[in-house]
């Protein structure tokens, strides 16, 4: 018991000793420690701005007044609809096809299929079904040549011309150009719509043109030129057609002219066509030399300049020779005589006339492959129209001729084959009585 009452005596008292430490540890703790706040930077409120927000009225809608003009008379022919029953596949056919076999209302294209603007065109007895077309006029002084019929026959063609126009459907796209050489002016910037108005202005537009015998072809109309060509600039070919100069280089120029229209047939009327006619380009750098040559020779600079000093006075042969040639031809009761060529050389040679000091030979051209013309015209085609999934354009030649006028085998087959490379038709008529005869455009109608 003892040993008990000793230890639990001891335990108190160091328990009692404990407890003293312990509150003396709190009570001797450090008061704690705060850090100081940031001071507190006042800042000023903004000045109230006031804003005042209209609201806008409502702006009615404004109705424009519509109003109709009338752009010709529309012939629709007679179709005949037999509607089947709702368990059959129908097309609509019977005049609403292009012309071509497919009269689907699913066809190709709309134009395809309907065909609202599509024409029957017929000049001089040339005929085909199109709705863009062109119609392409030679004015040069060879379309009015006395055997010809002259001033007579060209307005024979004009009048077919615009009879054409005012036969055509009213949604058909035309236009007229007029060339001289190289030179052309067209009746309107773009094709237009067939229809009275536009055909009354044709009439009136064409109607100075190689009226009278004191201004033939373009060489006095301010608006011709020659239109530069757009497609192929770096082809040797295309270099040569700008060219121009010689027959073969203007037809192949016209050509490309009329091929950068973008429509679907082409009537060409003119005086002078032999296909893809011989074309020519322009001296390589040694044959420029050998040229200059030849012409920096005493000989040669001897006899041009005879020739240059005889000129003067050969114009005053031409124009006494020919005053005296109508003066006996209006005696006659005949037209006056209009020289074929604005040149004075050509001018020599339809009057007959001889130089005393010929010239002694002018810069000579070198002939291409017709290979490479035709190569050329077709990589052509395959730029404006293949490769646009567009349909080439048929070009008919109408070649108007005098009656006793050359015209060789060879002529003729370059001709045709110009024709057929462009599916189109050609035809040849001589003189005056033949043109007037082989009118066909009063018979067409749309």
């Amino acid at each position: 018991m003892k040993v008990i009452i000793i230890s639990v005596g001891l335990h108190v008292i160091v328990g009692f000793i404990a407890g003293i430490i312990k509150v003396a540890t709190i009570i001797a703790q450090p008061d704690a420690q705060f850090e100081v706040p940031p001071a507190v930077v006042e800042e000023e409120l903004p000045v109230p701005v006031n804003t005042e927000i209209q609201l806008q009225k409502p702006i009615p809608p404004q109705i424009k007044s519509l109003s109709a003009y009338k752009v010709g008379e529309v012939r629709v022919s007679k179709v005949s609809v037999v509607l089947p029953n709702m368990g059959q596949n129908f097309t609509v056919s019977a005049g609403l096809g292009s012309g071509n076999g497919s009269g689907g209302l699913l066809g190709r294209s709309i134009s395809d299929s309907i065909a609202i603007g599509m024409s029957d065109v017929s000049v001089f007895g040339l005929k085909t079904r199109a709705e863009r077309i062109l119609f392409v006029i030679d004015t040069h002084a060879q379309m009015v040549n006395d055997k010809k019929g002259g001033l007579n026959s060209y307005q024979v063609i004009k009048d077919e011309i615009t009879d054409m126009v005012g036969n055509l459907s009213a949604g058909t796209l035309f236009n007229v150009m007029l060339h001289d050489r190289t030179k052309t002016v067209f009746f309107k910037p773009q094709l237009i719509s067939a229809g009275a108005d536009v055909h009354q202005e044709l009439m009136q537009w064409i109607s100075p043109i190689n009226a009278s015998a004191e201004n033939i072809g373009l060489q006095t109309n301010r608006l011709a030129r020659k239109n530069p060509l757009k497609t192929l600039k770096d082809e040797e070919v295309h270099l040569a057609l700008e060219r121009g100069l010689l027959p073969g280089n203007e037809t192949g120029f016209i050509t490309q002219t009329v091929l950068e229209q973008n429509v679907d047939s082409i009537f060409l009327i003119t005086g002078f066509h032999r296909g893809f006619e011989d074309m020519y380009r322009d001296l390589n750098i040694h044959e420029e030399a050998e040229w200059q040559r030849k012409i920096s020779s005493p000989n040669y600079q001897k006899k041009l300049a005879a020739h240059f000093k005889e000129i003067p006075q050969m114009k005053l042969r031409i124009q006494a020779t020919l005053a005296k040639l109508n003066e006996e031809r209006k005696a006659n009761g005949q037209p006056p005589q209009i020289l074929k060529e604005r040149w004075i050389y050509e001018d020599v040679e339809t009057l007959n006339l001889k130089w005393v000091a010929p010239h002694p030979g002018h810069k000579p051209s070198i002939k291409m492959p017709e290979s490479d013309v035709i190569a050329y015209f077709r990589k052509l085609v395959d730029q404006l129209y293949t490769i646009h999934d567009k349909e080439v354009p048929s070009i008919n030649v109408l070649l108007f001729l005098a009656k006793d006028e050359e015209l060789s085998k060879e002529w003729q087959h370059e001709l045709n084959t110009y024709v057929r490379f462009f599916r189109g038709k050609d035809r040849i008529i001589r003189g005056q009585e033949e043109i007037q005869n082989a009118r066909s455009s009063k018979e067409v109608k749309n």
